[in-house]
């Protein structure tokens, strides 16, 4: 028997809730399917995920025809909401290595720093305007509590050889950031930050050069599995040897992907242009910033001389429905605001031209899942980014291509491929529920760090049953 999952349609962003990304570059339409196709390979969402899986499998079989269906515009979820870090996949070494092994930790974060020398490439030799400034990730400490967060990453990299940080002082991150709140940290060097707006339009130009087909403004209403696979639209289908889906969060429409993933809010704001106040207290470049607090602080300056400055609200999604609170969210924009001007307290009179909030996939081992559909071969699954997945999609973006190939091949047998013991989430309204409790505790926790100060006992209980694994800093 064929099973049929319905897609909920993601919702529709007007253009004062679009990112300061999208707001800044002209992007091509694409038309939308209108009549029924057939396709080698069916990719259902258009940001990241999905165009870079095209993309690769556009270069391993040049004759496959790749059809690519996106609900809105390429880049108009996560992928272009973000805030703009690009970085190794060494910081999460640990919990890599807890859902595969260490060597193949090492591979991947070993592609990931491939991935962006990839993205050098494209930009440096091919021409494409990714707004890619590969002037370091620098990971601090703002608080005591903090201190050391890198330590264990660290010590791993270097007994297999590796070195990926070299440390940096108090007066090295206030000459370089001009803020004086973090004190102690790492950097990595071939590291930085691109614009996600100009990296959306130069991907989806890129795979259309490699001969993928993309359609926008054409949401999947529902998925037939089988062979073919039929990728239903309003308009129109799909029939495809294979599919993959590439929505970020709204892949939890599917309940069997659902029970292993939720949803958090991320928020982002980005001020007028200020390029002389910046140079003038030292923040030059377009290093990639962040503290390590539970609701990590992320934040760059960009070309235009602006600051992005973003926060882990981690606010959770009721059985995540996501709606327009996932897009902008006045509580969200005040609570970012403030940290803002805690943290750049000179800058307090600067207007904020630009607020949006970004919907995060997460997993409870805050590594991706990459997987098969009910067994389905022809069916590929990819979610749980976590919020860090600029070099990171790139890289796994090589597994998610072969198995929608069909290949029986060293990509295929990654360890983030149909994974075993997948911690089950609690049900609804619990799992919401103990959420909120958990970030309340987690915003009580921070508070206090911030003042170099302990919470009690029950709050220091609470927040040990948040997920364990990198913070949400991309």
């Amino acid at each position: 028997m064929r099973s049929t999952f319905r897609l909920r349609t993601p919702v529709a962003y007007s253009d004062d809730d679009r990112s300061y990304w999208l707001r800044d570059v002209v992007r091509t339409p694409q038309p939308s399917l209108d009549s029924s196709t057939v396709a080698d390979v069916a990719i259902i969402g258009g940001g990241l995920t999905g165009l870079w899986t095209a993309i690769r499998i556009a270069e391993l079989e040049p004759t496959k025809k790749v059809v690519l269906l996106e609900a809105s515009r390429c880049g108009d979820g996560a992928s272009g909401r973000n805030g703009g870090q690009l970085h190794s996949w060494f910081d999460s070494l640990k919990a890599l290595t807890d859902v595969t092994n260490e060597r193949e930790a090492l591979d991947l974060a070993g592609m990931t720093v491939e991935a962006i020398e990839e993205l050098r490439a494209l930009q440096e030799d091919q021409g494409y305007d990714l707004g890619l400034r590969l002037d370091g990730w620098l990971w601090t400490a703002s608080a005591s509590s903090q201190e050391g967060s890198w330590t264990e990453t660290q010590e791993s990299a270097r007994r297999n050889g590796k070195h990926p940080y070299r440390t940096i002082d108090r007066e090295e991150i206030r000459q370089r950031t001009g803020s004086a709140v973090s004190y102690l940290g790492v950097e990595e060097e071939l590291a930085g930050t691109v614009h996600p707006g100009k990296l959306m339009v130069s991907l989806a130009h890129y795979a259309i050069s490699k001969g993928v087909v993309i359609f926008e403004q054409s949401a999947v209403r529902s998925i037939t599995l089988g062979r073919p696979v039929v990728v239903s639209t309003e308009n129109a289908t799909v029939s495809a040897t294979s599919c993959v889906l590439a929505t970020n969060v709204w892949a939890s429409s599917i309940p069997d992907i659902r029970k292993h993933m939720y949803a958090v809010d991320s928020q982002v704001i980005a001020t007028e242009p200020i390029p002389q106040r910046l140079d003038d207290i030292g923040w030059r470049d377009g290093e990639a910033i962040c503290d390590s607090q539970n609701q990590v602080l992320y934040y760059q300056r960009t070309l235009d001389g602006r600051v992005v400055f973003g926060r882990g609200s981690g606010g959770p999604v009721y059985r995540d429905h996501l709606g327009q609170k996932q897009s902008r969210h006045p509580r969200w924009r005040k609570d970012t605001i403030k940290e803002f001007h805690r943290v750049y307290p000179s800058l307090k009179d600067v207007a904020i031209d630009h607020d949006w909030v970004g919907a995060i996939d997460c997993v409870p081992s805050h590594i991706p899942i990459i997987g098969h559909l009910r067994a389905q071969k022809n069916f590929v699954y990819a979610v749980g980014w976590n919020g860090t997945g600029l070099a990171q999609i790139p890289a796994c973006s090589r597994i998610i291509a072969n198995l929608a190939l069909e290949k029986d091949n060293r990509w295929a047998q990654s360890g983030l491929v149909n994974q075993k013991n997948l911690k089950r989430l609690p049900p609804e309204p619990f799992r919401f529920i103990g959420a909120w409790i958990v970030r309340a505790a987690i915003v009580r926790q921070n508070r206090a760090a911030i003042l170099n100060k302990s919470v009690g006992p029950v709050t220091a209980l609470i927040v040990k049953l948040m997920p364990k694994g990198t913070s949400e800093h991309s």
